[in-house]
């Protein structure tokens, strides 16, 4: 097994467009798109949240959904995802339509990114509350049970202390077999490795070091061996800390062997406040390649063609 990389794609959350017109911000990150699939990015992921970090600002921030609607049309190789859905913004099986119909939108390579979410201020702002953290995370199980039985055989039927559907239709289902894969995010090893053993094809770990990152696969492992699961059948994906890629050259290089040689599926990275310069991004893929990591093969510039 070889780990992969995908980017993500500016959309202001941390500040990269700050002072941009909204016209300009939105064109420079469908360039930026194209050009990671053209540089052999595994993947594109979009964050799912309203307003920018640490602070909320008066800055762009588009929203994840339709992002990755107009990205799929923008792109033809790379897989599309959220990086991740915060569950409760949606009606699970309003999320699981919108997942289906995005997979066909895209051909076949979308992938739902899902979680608790936790960014309070956003969801005070927009009419949510803020349930504890147990609740987010018995929203998130139900959650999960909405959507795999929407994007499962027939009409799905559940009924939770926190969703429910009755006899609900989702045609079409997608385009990929089984289905389109959910990604479960976080790093609590009690409940969401558990909910990914259950509910998941991949659990994505947030911020961890190569060390860290190890140890918590073999927990995930553990959480799908509790349950009869082939651990193997579990795939395991890491949003890297921003700071440990935010400098080209050698120790960059050396990172990106690190978390290679930890067995990880994927490895995703967002370039920082820089993400939106193209020669950042193509630093970037020199260093992949630098550290012996798969990028699919070099595309042409356009104009070249």
């Amino acid at each position: 097994m070889t780990m992969q990389v995908g980017l993500m794609v500016p959309q202001g959350w941390k500040g990269e467009f700050d002072g941009w017109e909204p016209r300009a911000a939105w064109e420079r990150s469908v360039s930026l798109a194209r050009d990671a699939e053209r540089l052999g990015f595994e993947s594109l992921w979009v964050f799912d949240h309203f307003t920018t970090v640490p602070a909320p600002t008066d800055e762009i921030t588009f929203e994840s959904f339709t992002m990755l609607g107009a990205l799929a049309q923008a792109t033809e190789r790379a897989r599309i995802g959220h990086m991740v859905v915060c569950t409760a913004f949606r009606n699970p099986a309003l999320t699981a339509k919108m997942s289906s119909t995005l997979d066909v939108i895209s051909g076949g390579r979308f992938e739902l990114g899902i979680g608790a979410g936790w960014k309070e201020d956003e969801w005070v702002a927009y009419g949510y509350g803020f349930p504890d953290t147990p609740t987010r995370l018995a929203i998130l199980r139900d959650h999960l049970e909405v959507i795999s039985r929407m994007l499962g055989p027939g009409r799905a039927t559940y009924l939770g202390e926190h969703a429910s559907v009755q006899g609900a239709i989702n045609v079409p289902k997608g385009l990929q077999s089984p289905r389109v894969p959910i990604v479960v995010g976080g790093n609590g090893r009690r409940v969401t490795f558990r909910l990914a053993a259950r509910f998941a094809d991949e659990l994505n770990l947030v911020f961890l070091d190569p060390a860290a990152t190890a140890e918590a696969m073999a927990v995930a492992r553990e959480r799908c061996e509790e349950i009869g699961r082939d651990p193997a059948s579990l795939r395991l994906s890491l949003y890297a800390p921003d700071r440990a890629f935010a400098t080209a050259g050698p120790e960059r290089v050396e990172t990106l062997a690190r978390y290679g040689e930890v067995g990880l599926d994927r490895l995703v990275v967002f370039l920082g406040p820089r993400s939106v310069d193209h020669e950042t991004q193509e630093a970037f893929a020199e260093d992949v390649r630098a550290a012996g990591l798969p990028l699919a093969p070099l595309e042409p510039i356009a104009s070249e063609a």
